[in-house]
């Protein structure tokens, strides 16, 4: 058996900050521009969008931020 200490009256951490980029009303070669963004933090919300309505996506680094297109 493992010690594992038990602690106490230790508050929950700040909820996740959702953002809602603009996946479901862009039309091939509309983009948006995410001024904080990280690439791979972008290329999975691609992925997952993509899969869920079936399109393309692409995300590439620009002026500090990130850009995504949608490609198809």
């Amino acid at each position: 058996m493992t010690n594992i200490a038990i602690d106490k009256n230790v508050g929950l951490p700040k909820e996740r900050i959702r953002h809602e980029y603009p996946y479901r009303d862009m039309d091939v070669g509309d983009s948006f521009y995410v001024d904080d963004g990280k690439i791979t933090v972008m290329c999975n919300n691609n992925y997952r969008m993509g899969k869920v309505l079936d399109r393309k996506f692409i995300a590439r680094v620009e002026n500090g931020g990130v850009r995504v297109w949608r490609i198809q």
